[in-house]
């Protein structure tokens, strides 16, 4: 008895001597961290591409694939051996060919306001990183599925005030049958309410896909000009290898500012179908967004004035941080506009409006960094212990950033997209910190958000699961994606299929490249078909992403202009 007390209590002894170690080991590394952060000295300016980090190098290879899920039209090589050819006779009621372009997630509908987001993203992860991408071979991939939805959106642009954004199948004699069916906004044609009464393969799809437009008598800024802010940055990746292709874009870019600019009106009010799906808070980000990357497409100095003008007194809310997203683009166009100040254009000095977008970039900085006087409460806790030990005593907080639960990686992801870009920024132009209420930052520290976002994703959490099908050994099974669910050899109608959506098999085809909708705000995740919440990836989801692990493939240093 007497042995085994004695062995109990050194048991407990070396407990606490392990305990009282990691607090030491603590310690030391925050008093270091805080002497670093004392140091006013930049870090070195990053070269070309350096070593390939292989994890998000793999990780690319692997998100880049969803966009080949998603693809409608005549697939050209085609990679994804369960999909095929669907919705060419997309555009037809109209004699427009809208057959490319992309679904917006685990549907069939083809929305055009996600989807210009997702080209915008795409073009300004290809400007910033392309260097990056090409070192593991998805540079090309990257250009070519920002063209298949730029083709798309071209086509949907046949004259300089019409705007076709939307496609969905609806019931053959339910709505507004006729010559003319676009053009029956008031009866509600093309509501995607129809396609998701549906559970089928988009190469099964046999019922009437109906178009919804904007025009003078219908207008939708926000998404006139998110389309601009697309075929404006997409211009510019084209510009050296297709100058045709560029300068096109670059016009149909221009015309659809302007009608943005002119007919005021939100989509949301002008279409109160698409509330339901993809309601809008405002178009004055759209605005600005549109404006700012015409701006670094012409050089033009109206763009620029329009945005630290009046414009951006009345909607850029200057010091007032907010989450980058489909819906909102102040974030993007902060740290867009922060560019300008860091490296300087041609015939631009800075004035009070551009400083007002560097600090109000520099306060969505501040918001993400744990630790910081301004650090965002709405994030998970964490649960890994040392960690939480290690940051209790740093005065942090770790975890993902979590602001819905609908979507939830949508805003952690986007966030360190734009914080990558950020500490890029501050890196090249040797930038040693960032001040938040007095406490400072360096790139370095940036950067270790940034990887700890993307490596939340990646597995890092408490589930051990990958949000990311395809990648890593455990990931989700049952994604909520109405091709990847189905059998490509099943002959299924429009409601018939709803017993994939049932089954409790896990898909029979993986969607690879697919970041889901992500975990509950206490990081449990419930793999479910039938849990949209969670399980429901989408193409806009998949392009910040992309540019997030872009920017950790490897260091480099950040191009000096857009253009």
């Amino acid at each position: 008895m007497g042995e085994k007390s004695r062995s109990g209590g050194c048991c407990g002894w070396f407990l606490v001597l392990v305990i009282l170690a990691v607090i030491v080991v603590a310690i030391v590394l925050v008093v270091k961290k805080r002497t670093d952060n004392s140091s006013d000295h930049p870090a070195p300016i990053p070269g070309p591409p350096g070593a390939v980090v292989h994890k998000y190098g793999d990780a690319l290879k692997v998100a880049m694939q969803f966009f080949d899920i998603q693809k409608s039209g005549k697939l050209e090589d085609n990679k994804i051996p369960w999909r095929g050819n669907s919705g060419l006779k997309d555009g037809s009621e109209a004699k427009l060919d809208l057959t490319k372009g992309m679904y917006d997630a685990g549907d069939t509908m083809k929305f055009g306001f996600p989807m210009a987001f997702t080209a915008t993203v795409l073009s300004w992860s290809i400007l910033e990183y392309g260097d990056q991408m090409d070192t593991v071979g998805q540079l090309q991939p990257a250009q070519d599925n920002l063209r298949w939805i730029t083709d798309y959106l071209v086509n949907a642009h046949p004259s300089e005030n019409v705007l076709y954004i939307q496609e969905s199948p609806f019931e053959m004699g339910n709505i507004c049958l006729g010559p003319r069916i676009m053009f029956c906004l008031s009866q509600e044609v093309g509501d995607p309410e129809k396609d998701h009464k549906c559970w089928e393969r988009p190469e099964a799809m046999t019922m009437e896909r109906p178009l919804t437009q904007i025009n003078t008598s219908s207008p939708g800024t926000e998404v006139a000009a998110e389309t601009a802010a697309a075929m404006a940055s997409a211009s510019l990746v084209f510009k050296t290898s297709d100058s045709e292709y560029s300068s096109k874009l670059l016009k149909h870019a221009k015309q659809l500012f302007g009608f943005a600019d002119k007919y005021r009106v939100s989509y949301s009010e002008s279409i109160p179908e698409v509330q339901t799906y993809y309601n809008s808070t405002g178009y004055g980000d759209e605005l600005l967004w549109a404006a700012s990357w015409l701006f670094h497409a012409t050089g033009d100095r109206t763009y620029l004035d329009y945005v630290t003008g009046e414009n951006g007194k009345d909607f850029a809310n200057w010091g007032s941080p907010t989450w980058f997203s489909w819906d909102n683009k102040l974030a993007g166009t902060q740290v867009l506009l922060s560019r300008l100040s860091f490296f300087g254009a041609k015939g631009v000095s800075d004035n009070s409006g551009l400083r007002g977008y560097r600090k109000t970039a520099e306060a969505v900085i501040c918001g993400l960094l744990p630790g910081s006087p301004s650090a965002t409460k709405s994030r998970t806790d964490g649960e890994i212990l040392l960690h939480k030990l290690y940051f209790s005593i740093n005065g942090q907080i770790d975890g993902l950033i979590w602001v819905s639960q609908w979507n939830a990686l949508q805003h952690p992801v986007a966030s360190a997209f734009l914080a990558a870009l950020y500490s890029d920024y501050m890196l090249t132009t040797r930038t040693a910190k960032v001040s938040c209420s007095g406490k400072s930052y360096t790139p370095a520290d940036i950067r270790k958000f940034v990887k700890s976002q993307a490596d939340y994703v990646l597995g890092d959490n408490p589930m051990k699961m990958s949000y990311l099908v395809g990648y890593g050994d455990k990931y989700p099974q049952y994604v909520h994606h109405r091709g990847a669910s189905i059998p490509a050899d099943a002959k299924t109608g429009c409601t018939d299929g709803f017993k994939w959506l049932e089954s409790t098999k896990p898909n029979p085809n993986v969607a690879t490249g697919a970041l889901v909708g992500g975990p509950f705000l206490n990081e449990s995740y419930i793999d479910s078909r039938n849990n949209s919440m969670q399980a429901e990836p989408s193409t806009y989801n998949s392009a910040v992403l992309v540019g997030l692990l872009s920017s950790l493939v490897t260091t480099s240093s950040a191009v000096q202009s857009l253009s």
